[in-house]
């Protein structure tokens, strides 16, 4: 019974520590009497924590306050840059890291090409090093280091911290958690890509202060992070957003699934370079064949992408239709999910224009009037980044914003 209450009293004072130093984080520079107004804790209960984090060292006193009489306050502040925190975004062809302090501000990047044939263990071997390699160019100090959060394409279970099947590396049931905290002793947080993806953006970046969300992810593959109350949605079995999966044409392409005419197979980057092809392969006429140096095979969305800058015709045909197949789904996301916003984000999020207008006309098109005049799509603020900062959001939420209830 002593035990329990004990737990209780520690877990009702962690709690209190992470409200506070979400406070300190969302509002600061901001003084002690204003801490226990927001948070409603009793003064003492805020002069105790405070203290806490004073010696621990996240947080910091900053300039005097404007007083309302008497002495003026003393303001606290997050001390972002005495952490940092190491995001991984785990792709289909490589591994990218970021280093960042407490604000996600970036530090440093690395990334490291993945090998064909590639097994779970050398994955992890790859993480390893890869942590390591950035730990040493930057001489960090393990104490300094809040944890290590991964962005893992696929089926992933967070609670476990597993890998369950990363489709496009072929890979099962990955023990990430398990291995880099082994590893290097540090707290470590794995999600799925685009899950990440979205907690990145609606803590940094163009989901910021809206309550309800999607973020897009399109790349080689396309998928979905849904924010619902702020809150991460993942469904019943951490699947939740796989929007590349919704047939948007029953007599298109066969898509990796198995399935007809998933969103996937018309409107990633490879079914971009693959319509692409197609179309040259038909006698099309079109600057694409001349920047893939001849070679049909070579040919990538990115290829398609530099031709449209350059005005290329049937380039931007082929983004337009790809935007337009993308629209279809993201239409339907509208109608069901009614969020304030998308956010599309990835490689194929980069045709810019090409993309948007057609994915904004076709919203406009098919989706319900009310919810879609309320939705509005735009690009991730993230960029390229916009995973590996995700995945660093996932350490950030344990240390600010942490549900004890799972």
């Amino acid at each position: 019974m002593v035990r329990g209450m004990a737990g209780s009293f520690q877990l009702m004072k962690s709690l209190n520590k992470s409200l506070i130093l979400n406070v300190i984080r969302t509002e600061g520079p901001i003084s002690r009497a204003d801490i226990a107004k927001r948070t409603q804790l009793t003064a003492p209960t805020v002069t105790n924590i405070v203290g806490e984090l004073l010696e621990s060292g996240l947080v910091i006193e900053s300039d005097l306050g404007v007083s309302s009489g008497g002495r003026k306050p003393i303001l606290l502040r997050i001390h972002a840059q005495a952490f940092q925190v190491i995001g991984i975004d785990v792709g289909t062809q490589d591994i990218k890291l970021v280093l960042t302090n407490l604000d996600a501000e970036i530090l440093d990047s690395l990334r490291v090409s993945m090998p064909a044939g590639l097994t779970g263990e050398r994955l992890l071997a790859l993480l390893a090093e890869a942590v390591r390699s950035i730990m040493d160019r930057n001489r960090l100090n393990k104490a300094s280091v809040i944890g290590i959060g991964v962005g893992m394409h696929g089926l992933v279970n967070p609670a476990e911290g597993v890998s369950i099947y990363a489709p496009n590396l072929n890979l099962r049931n990955v023990p990430i958690r398990e291995s880099l905290q082994t590893a290097f002793g540090l707290p470590v947080e794995v999600e799925n890509d685009v899950r990440a993806m979205a907690l990145g953006e609606s803590w940094f970046g163009s989901g910021q202060n809206i309550d309800h969300f999607v973020c897009v992810n399109v790349g080689r593959g396309i998928g979905a992070g849904i924010i619902i109350d702020r809150k991460l949605f993942d469904g019943t079995t951490h699947t939740a957003g796989e929007l590349g999966h919704i047939t948007v044409d029953p007599a298109g392409p066969q898509c990796s699934c198995g399935n007809y005419g998933c969103l996937q197979a018309l409107a990633s980057g490879p079914a971009i370079a693959g319509r692409a092809k197609a179309e040259l392969q038909r006698g099309r006429t079109s600057i694409i064949a001349e920047l893939a140096g001849g070679d049909l095979d070579a040919v990538t969305g990115e290829t398609v992408h530099a031709a449209a800058l350059q005005g290329d015709a049937l380039a931007i045909e082929v983004l337009q239709a790809a935007g337009r197949y993308l629209g279809i789904g993201i239409a339907a996301v509208i109608n069901v999910l009614n969020p304030a916003r998308v956010i599309i984000g990835g490689g194929v999020a980069k045709a810019g224009d090409f993309l948007l207008q057609a994915v904004n006309e076709t919203v406009r098109n098919r989706a319900l009037q009310t919810p879609a005049e309320a939705a509005s799509i735009t690009l991730s603020r993230l960029g390229d980044h916009a995973t590996a900062i995700g995945a660093v959001t996932l350490v950030l939420k344990k240390l600010f914003a942490p549900d004890y209830a799972t």
